[in-house]
């Protein structure tokens, strides 16, 4: 169970759900519990804060009551919670961790943070303490002496984690967001210097030099009048810096959109030190300046893996858009749309954003479109890894790829070459091998005897080569073959055997341990031979860890290894221990400077592994277990996906996706149909966070596929709800879905009603989709009556959105209002994506400005902190709009530019084409009509193969402009009429109005000034109607046309058909919208 202080009281249970706890002394008994959870609070204290005046006639039994309302609450939401309220002399205790408390995790987030020098993940763990805050510390307690203290502690450190965060941000080059976040906490907390410097560095990095200095001039004044005090030294160093402008103070380079997003180009970091292959490296690395495509082939066991991470490292400068490690080897099925999708995984790509409907064209939504689309312009490398398995679908796609993007190299390993034109091979060589006779002082010359020594050493400390051992180290190495892995599997025996023992063994043990593999290559042979004297000494409890190890398709966690790989001949208890030795004996990996210890086999060590499972005849028992532990996993993610937890269970799916795609085609191929509608249906909502409804979509078919069993109808209803709201994303016709069952459990009902919602938020996007709102309508009762807080926020953004459709503003801010509070009480930071567009759209449309662009900017830091970039990138643009409607157009140039690279880099079509759209608008408000246009028309025909009217109607109207800017008043009609048609689709009175301001501008152009100003009279007339009227940035066009007409008719005529028009549009209304 977890407790929330950072903000109004909040209580969650394991799985994530709220709990409520009634009545507000026993809430108010609650928090003073929180202020130090686990110290004992007195009974006495306990009473004097509960009841600040008059006492109850029996204060302690007052109090008993109260603690036994607050256990019977905790302990009816779970089982256990009744036990945490503890009574202790002389008074009670909540036993609780640090750990389970938010105000715990931020301390626990900010000493992390402290500990990193690097302003990028220092950064994001900042971003991610900051994100557990939903509004005040102890907010519904705040006027209770008891929590003042603990309130003023902790508001106090969030202040300076903001000041701490806008040093890492600015080191990041992101000057221009915080010049603007930092400007309304720099007025609310004014004599705070830290936060001052940071703000007018800020302000002086992003061009406003004047602004920095008047920051400095109205602290000093606020110093002086209010505390008699000058700013400190460090202050006014900066002030003169800037006054000289200070080559010092010049930006750091703002990152790309992939340098933010760090995931995806991590490389793991070995637990080993690479050894005899320096020569190796420095030749594959510079094959890489030449070859697109270099395949590193050998024979498992001989280090490509190992040599393409070490390449891939030397070259990481060289590719300023990432370094990418793609692993193969869990990718159990020959289908090129498995192999696409494992690639689009490692890259981050999303099908789509979760927050806005996408329209994609049908025949567009395919896994290679993406790909293209995101790395076209980049300068990469993707390593592949593991690719014997899947050659042929890796050789098409590895074609595609490198045909559309010409920055893109790919470096490959394979036991085979992937046979694709293009493709450089470099086998692998054996490490070197000392020649018979070899002195022992120039062993070390050769690679295989650095790395043996370098291994024994390791496994038995104070081993080193020397004149006793020199023959014996050379045997073992030549007999070994030079083989990396063999070497490092025999080295670990020396401290049992010591290393002549270890040599004659092997002579004696290697005829009989290869006699059974003649066909295969030497090499082959000799690793197999190892493993299997690798084998022979292992106790039955670590054979059997081992073979059950090779069910993982990714490595594996230690909890993971407890529930797998334990029987009653192992229990789960003594697993730990077993891998442990099986580290000892390296044949499992633990790669370094991973937070949690994640188990691995080598390629060819889990080969071995997969066939001992086969021979102990345990292959589908371990599977099976595999599957059940990666249902619950999924099971006991996804109501955390809703909670302040989601960024660490979506990271930490996101470490699980090899293995719950195994889980998943075990359940398919097995025709385990409950498990796998378990596994599906606990995933649905991951997928859509991350965007990969084509991932979704296919395996929710394939499970509804499976024949149906008894007991399952509820869960293929939601299945199948959750498989057409994915669909309606990709823009793909659902299937078939059945009809709404009899809920015998209300955990279905509920699980099902969350899909319902997303399947009409999904419809409401695409022209409407006929009864989504009345869906919702309909949903928002159900969830009030179950008391599900996050529901009702979801439902009140869909409504938000559906009133956005018909300009019913009030109904925006209400709903949308709604939404945001709901999802920050619930700690939900995706939600509060989502409302914060809702209420930046709303706050845009009535002209304010700056609240807009606040409400873009906590979107935008919210979900870069939760790895949603498509999102991110939606808040970029939004931001450049704001920019454009301020007047800065190099700011707003520079957003959209972001946005844009970033939507390409996903492979977001909607992204992409919101921020050229943008880019269109300040081009023709800075008079480059052509470079308007030709953003303009890369995107009408999309439109209009979409549907997608509101967009449409937008492109007819800017082209139309453009047209009547250039004097072509006969193509400034056609367009906005073809706009006007359009927009009158919509429904949207605010969509007509443009058209008709243009084709007003078009009749102007032509002469007729008349009917010009009678067209602007009606649209300003639409505009009231819905209480938008044109914000003065936005009246430039209307201003321009009306300026023609005036000059033309005079200021009285003007005006006279300019009213007459506005009262045909008030009178009229209705046909206005819908007929000529």
């Amino acid at each position: 169970m977890r407790f929330g202080v950072l903000g109004p009281l909040a209580v969650w249970t394991s799985q994530g759900r709220q709990v409520r706890v009634p009545e507000v002394k026993v809430r108010t008994l609650l928090a003073e519990l929180l202020v130090d959870p686990g110290a004992v609070v007195s009974a006495d204290r306990l009473v004097d804060d509960l009841w600040d005046g008059p006492l109850p006639a029996n204060p302690a039994a007052s109090l008993q009551t109260r603690v036994s309302q607050l256990r019977k609450a905790l302990g009816d939401a779970e089982p256990g919670g009744r036990e945490l309220v503890v009574s202790r002399p002389p008074g009670y205790l909540l036993a609780v961790g640090a750990d389970a408390v938010d105000a715990g995790a931020f301390q626990d987030l900010l000493s992390r943070a402290h500990t990193v020098e690097d302003p990028e993940p220092r950064a994001s763990l900042l971003s991610d303490a900051l994100a557990l805050w939903r509004g005040p510390a102890f907010a519904d307690v705040a006027d209770h002496a008891f929590a003042r203290p603990a309130i003023a502690r902790l508001e106090e450190q969030r202040l300076t984690v903001l000041e701490e965060q806008a040093e890492a941000r600015l080191a990041l080059g992101e000057h221009d967001l915080v010049a603007d976040e930092l400007g309304a906490l720099v007025e609310r907390h004014p004599a705070r210097e830290r936060l001052r410097a940071a703000h007018m560095r800020a302000l002086y990095r992003s061009g406003r030099q004047s602004q920095a200095l008047a920051s400095f001039h109205d602290l000093r004044t606020h110093l002086t009048d209010e505390l008699g005090l000058d700013p400190g030294p460090e202050l006014v160093a900066l002030h003169g810096a800037i006054l000289r402008q200070d080559p010092g103070l010049s930006p750091a380079p703002a990152r790309t959109a992939s340098s933010a997003r760090s995931a995806p180009s991590a490389l793991p970091v070995p637990p080993t030190e690479l050894v005899g292959r320096d020569e190796e490296v420095r030749s594959v690395r510079a094959l890489l300046d030449t070859a697109r495509l270099v395949t590193l082939t050998g024979p498992g066991g001989v280090g490509k893996t190992r040599l393409a991470l070490a390449v891939a490292e030397k070259a990481r400068e060289a590719f300023p858009d990432g370094v990418v490690l793609v692993e193969l080897a869990a990718v159990q099925r020959r289908d090129p749309a498995d192999v696409a999708e494992a690639l689009a995984a490692a890259l981050g790509l999303c099908d789509d954003s979760a927050t806005t409907v996408p329209l994609r064209p049908p025949g567009e939504s395919g896994t290679v479109r993406r790909l293209t689309d995101a790395l076209r312009a980049r300068r990469a490398l993707l390593v592949l890894d593991n690719c014997e398995h899947v050659a042929e679908p890796v050789g098409l796609l590895v074609t595609d790829l490198l045909r559309a993007a010409p920055g893109l190299r790919i470096l490959a390993t394979s036991q085979a070459a992937l046979s694709v034109n293009g493709e450089t091979l470099r086998p692998v060589p054996p490490l070197a091998v000392p020649e018979a006779g070899t002195p022992a002082a120039d062993l070390a010359d050769a690679a295989a005897v650095r790395l043996f020594a370098a291994r024994a050493a390791a496994a038995s400390p104070g081993f080193a080569v020397d004149e006793r051992n020199a023959d014996a180290v050379a045997t073992v190495c030549r007999r070994l073959d030079g083989v990396p892995l063999a070497l490092e599997l025999a080295a670990t025996r020396v401290r049992a055997l010591g290393v002549h023992e270890l040599a004659a063994r092997l002579d004696d043990r290697f005829a009989l341990l290869t006699s059974g593999y003649r066909g295969a290559p030497d090499r082959q042979r000799t690793l197999r031979a190892v493993l299997d004297w690798s084998w022979e000494p292992l106790s039955a409890s670590e054979r059997a860890v081992l073979r059950r190890l090779s069910v993982f398709a990714d490595g594996c966690s230690l909890e993971a290894a407890r529930e797998v790989c334990s029987d009653p001949d192992v229990p789960a208890e003594a697993v730990p221990d077993v891998l442990a030795d099986l580290v000892d004996r390296s044949m499992v990996t633990v790669p370094a400077h991973e937070p949690r210890p994640r188990y691995r086999l080598l390629e060819s060590v889990a080969a071995y592994g997969a066939e001992r499972l086969r021979e102990a005849g345990e292959e589908d028992s371990t599977r099976d277990r595999h599957l059940r532990h990666h249902a619950d996993l999924a099971e006991r993610a996804d109501p955390h996906l809703r909670t302040p937890g989601q960024r660490e269970w979506l990271q930490r799916l996101d470490t699980e996706g090899a293995n719950l795609r195994a889980a998943l085609d075990h359940a398919v191929r097995t025709g385990a149909s409950s498990q796998a509608l378990r596994l599906v249906n606990a995933l649905a909502w991951y997928w859509t966070l991350r965007g990969r409804l084509g991932e979704g979509t296919r395996s929710l078919s394939a499970v509804l596929d499976l024949a149906e069993r008894p007991g399952e109808s509820a869960a293929r209803y939601t299945a199948a709800t959750w498989r057409d709201a994915l669909a309606h994303g990709l823009g793909t016709a659902p299937g078939p879905r059945p009809g709404a069952p009899v809920w015998d459990d209300p955990a279905d009902a509920d699980a099902a009603a969350h899909a319902e919602w997303f399947l009409a938020h999904s419809l409401l996007g695409f022209g409407g989709g006929e009864g989504s709102e009345a869906a919702a309508r309909r949903l928002l009762g159900t969830f009030r009556a179950r008391g599900d807080r996050w529901g009702e926020a979801a439902v009140s953004a869909t409504l938000a959105r559906a009133a956005q459709g018909r300009s019913d503003l009030a109904a925006v801010r209400a709903s949308a209002e709604r939404s945001m509070d709901l999802f920050t009480e619930v700690g939900d930071g995706w939600g509060q994506v989502l409302a914060g567009q809702l209420l930046g759209d709303h706050a845009e449309v009535r002209g304010d400005h700056e609240a807009a662009a606040r409400h873009h900017r906590e979107a935008l830091r919210t979900a870069e902190g939760l790895g949603l970039w498509t999102e991110a990138g939606e808040r970029l643009t939004l931001l450049g709009r704001i920019a454009l409607l301020q007047g800065d157009h190099d700011r707003s140039d520079a957003l959209h530019g972001r946005a844009r690279r970033l939507a390409v880099e996903q492979g977001h079509v909607v992204g992409q084409e919101s921020a050229e759209l943008g880019l269109a608008l300040t081009a023709r408000r800075r008079g480059d009509l052509d470079t308007a246009e030709r953003y303009l028309r890369d995107w009408l025909d999309w439109h209009l193969r979409m549907r997608s009217h509101f967009g449409a109607a937008l492109t007819y109207a800017e082209l139309g402009f453009v047209a009547e800017l250039r004097g072509d008043a006969g193509e400034a009609e056609r367009l906005h009429t073809l706009g006007l048609e359009t927009a009158r689709t919509t429904g949207d009175p605010r969509a007509v109005a443009l058209a008709l301001e243009g084709l007003s501008g078009a009749r102007a152009l032509a002469g007729e000034h008349r009917r010009a100003a009678h067209l602007l009279g009606t649209a300003t007339a639409l505009r009231e109607s819905v209480g938008a009227p044109l914000p003065e940035a936005e009246r430039g066009d209307v201003d321009r046309v009306l300026g023609h007409v005036r000059a033309a008719l005079g200021d009285a005529v003007a005006d006279a058909e300019f009213e007459e028009g506005r009262r045909h549009g008030a009178d009229r209304r209705r046909s206005v919208l819908s007929a000529s």
